[in-house]
């Protein structure tokens, strides 16, 4: 299983990224900006819900 990706290297992929976001926009944001594939499973791997902030993406990817 990859490791789970540093904070600061996923939030480089959703910069601009307008919140509430849901995990389908935060994906797609980072496919568009060139996030890795560890990147972009970690955020497919994300509960489906709307994220308020930068911080609660960060908080649902450290689990």
């Amino acid at each position: 299983m990859a490791e789970t990706p540093n904070p600061i290297q996923v939030q480089k992929f959703l910069g601009g990224i307008d919140y509430p976001a849901s995990k389908d926009a935060l994906v797609s944001r980072a496919k568009d900006e060139g996030a890795d594939q560890n990147i972009l499973d970690a955020l497919e791997n994300l509960p489906d819900k709307e994220y308020g902030a930068p911080t609660e993406v960060t908080s649902a990817l450290s689990g």
